[in-house]
């Protein structure tokens, strides 16, 4: 019997490891088929029936990419494109990482008159769809000459992702003990000093998890920034993949080389970060 039993745990195991497996790759044959893309010869590209595994590799698109090919260098300034992807990012993220932090602890910490209203009203920006939001923003933006600008598109993520981070925030401080700072208040600590000495470094796997969202939603999002950025200047990577289209053609192989790219610095970041991430999701679920 005990031996059916197992029987039946390994194959319900298999069973679902399989399931698991087929899952995973529907989500990621997009991406494989983008990097496909990016490497196959450009004969195989709009092909019938299509080709699924290249024949060969090649770094033709990305040679083009990179100002090998004049004319693909003249009409799309990758190069642009990525500091300003890199620039909007990294602020948008210690911006709002920072200030959603100290939110998250006020919140968790301390009472005040309007305590409940202040935290719904802010979490209820999150509710806003972003199509509600592209022609206010566009003309509060125009306004304070703002337009055109990587530090207006920097401005705009940092508004976006401070709610999250700040409810992401409040509760990995709530799950710390307030025993902690008042001990520290007892050695003589105040307010500031028992946060950045206590309270900061036990949620620094929170401030990571905050931290991987902030950045990938500002590296990755295209409706504000396709209304409010013009030109090079300004473009991101996602609005800047629009250069390889035109009225009757499209050139996929530049698009996916692009695409290529731009998955590869939050690739490196969510690693670099992984290790914090994992202990952050599991931080309440440890606490007695």
């Amino acid at each position: 019997m005990a031996a059916i039993r197992f029987n039946r745990r390994k194959w319900t195991s298999r069973f679902f490891n399989i399931f698991a497996i087929v899952v995973l790759m529907m989500f990621a044959l997009p991406a494989i088929w983008i990097v496909f893309t990016a490497f196959r010869p450009g004969n195989e590209v709009n092909v019938t029936p299509p080709i699924w595994i290249p024949k060969r590799l090649t770094l033709d698109a990305f040679a083009s990419l990179f100002g090998f090919n004049p004319d693909i260098a003249a009409g799309v300034p990758v190069f642009s494109y990525m500091r300003n992807s890199i620039i909007v990012a990294v602020i948008a993220t210690v911006v709002s990482v920072s200030l959603g932090t100290m939110a998250g602890y006020a919140f968790s910490r301390f009472r005040f008159k309007g305590h409940t209203l202040v935290f719904l009203l802010i979490m209820l920006s999150r509710a806003v769809p972003g199509v509600a939001l592209g022609l206010p923003l566009f003309l509060l933006m125009r306004n304070y000459g703002l337009i055109d600008t990587v530090h207006g598109l920097a401005l705009v993520y940092v508004a976006i992702n401070i709610p999250f981070t700040a409810w992401l925030m409040d509760g990995f401080f709530r799950q710390i003990p307030k025993e902690l700072d008042e001990a520290a208040y007892i050695d003589g600590c105040n307010h500031w000093s028992a946060f950045w000495r206590i309270d900061l470094p036990l949620a620094l796997p929170g401030m990571a998890a905050a931290a991987i969202f902030a950045f990938l939603a500002a590296w990755n999002e295209y409706q504000i920034a396709s209304l409010v950025t013009k030109t090079p200047a300004s473009k991101t990577f996602p609005v800047g993949l629009f250069d390889f289209t035109s009225q009757f053609t499209v050139d996929w192989r530049g698009m996916t080389a692009m695409s290529v790219l731009m998955i590869i610095p939050a690739i490196v970041f969510v690693i670099l970060t992984q290790r914090h991430l994992t202990e952050g999701l599991t931080f309440g679920a440890l606490k007695g």
